[in-house]
């Protein structure tokens, strides 16, 4: 069987059983390996319960005026803002620029000043970058909104305005990232970028059932490929668009730190320059597609991968059925779904490799 063949029929597999699914999701009769459904949806309906605090923070901003807007974070939280950044130069008029916390507050950015609105997050507001990024932030004068987990946080007490979600490490992207999309978008309505705001949040009041769904409908998929690919050494990851920090996080922040599994992240703008080299027939190489603009980059690279290696997979937000989610908002929302997939995958390769996600030889453990 061809790897598009193989594809194919996983797509259909998952379109047979889907309903059957959520059916069983309703009824209470599926659990998911290391998966507290109760705690997700605790933390996801949290994070939205959050809409009026965010809509308040945001139009007091927007009525007072900024010239550009910064998103600021360190690892795994730099990751979560790089599809915002995408999106908001995708959507809106407004300048936006992502900044890796550490290399920000040394390279003197001249777009950087007093008129400039920072976003910053970290789940326990400890954050060593994150946290002096914010003091800096301050200190130059531009106004400042930090998402955290915890009501007394350093980072907390240095921004001017906050939001509060409780949540732990497993489920902490879910809640900052849902907090983003009602910041962000109120941004851009705001701004008369996005006019179908009040219809979009709207929806995304029912998105903690939905991904529960994705999730059981992800598990076959993701099992299979823990099983199939635990004794892997090397993966290339590949995505475009507002998916590219997803690529960046996955393989970064799971693969090579907790799995401690050698990783290359290619955007699919530059796989062909370069990287295209090193394809041999037993290459992994995970492709996450989504369904923004830049589709047709991934295309190419998964039409190139399916003639070259025997170790393509490709997730593909387009496979998981979102009911109630107008396919206008789809595209925004490919980070939110692919980021659900992937946690079940990841679940998956602890298992199979018998690695706990926990496990650090050098992160927060050593000096450095």
């Amino acid at each position: 069987m061809s790897v598009v063949e193989a594809e194919a029929l996983v797509r259909k597999r998952n379109m047979i059983h889907r309903n059957h699914f959520n059916l069983l999701i309703i009824e209470g009769e599926i659990d998911m390996l290391n998966f507290d459904k109760s705690k997700y949806l605790e933390v996801t309906k949290g994070a939205l319960s959050l809409r009026e605090q965010a809509e308040f923070i945001i139009d007091e901003i927007s009525n007072k005026g900024f010239k550009n807007i910064f998103l600021i974070g360190s690892g795994g939280s730099i990751a979560i803002m790089y599809p915002f950044e995408y999106i908001l130069n995708s959507t809106s008029t407004k300048p936006v620029y992502a900044k890796i916390a550490a290399e920000f507050m040394l390279m003197n950015d001249k777009h950087f000043g007093e008129e400039s609105l920072v976003i910053l997050s970290s789940l326990s507001g400890t954050t060593q970058e994150t946290v002096a990024a914010a003091k800096f932030c301050k200190e130059k004068g531009a106004t400042t909104i930090g998402l955290v987990g915890y009501e007394k946080t350093p980072l907390g007490d240095l921004v001017d305005y906050k939001l509060v979600n409780f949540c732990e490490n497993d489920f902490a992207s879910d809640s900052i990232n849902l907090q983003l999309y009602i910041l962000i978008f109120r941004l851009m309505h705001n701004n008369n970028d996005f006019p179908e705001y009040d219809k979009f949040v709207s929806e995304l009041q029912s998105i903690p059932e939905k991904l529960v769904a994705v999730k059981h409908v992800a598990e076959g998929k993701a099992e299979e490929f823990a099983q199939k690919y635990k004794d892997e050494t090397y993966h290339m990851v590949v995505a475009s668009g507002n998916l590219w920090g997803k690529a960046y996080s996955y393989a970064m922040c799971v693969l090579e730190e907790m799995q401690w599994i050698r990783t290359k992240t290619i955007h699919a703008a530059e796989f062909f320059h370069g990287t295209l080299e090193l394809v041999e027939e037993d290459t992994s190489i995970l492709v996450l597609k989504g369904e923004d603009e830049t589709v047709p980059l991934i295309e190419r690279v998964e039409k190139f991968a399916e003639k070259y290696t025997n170790k393509l997979t490709v997730f593909d937000t387009k496979d998981y059925e979102m009911d109630g989610i107008s396919e206008q908002f789809r595209g925004y929302l490919s980070p939110l779904i692919m980021g659900t997939v992937l946690q079940r995958l990841s679940v998956h390769l602890e298992d199979k490799r018998n690695h706990s996600l926990d496990l650090r030889r050098y992160y927060r453990t050593v000096a450095y």
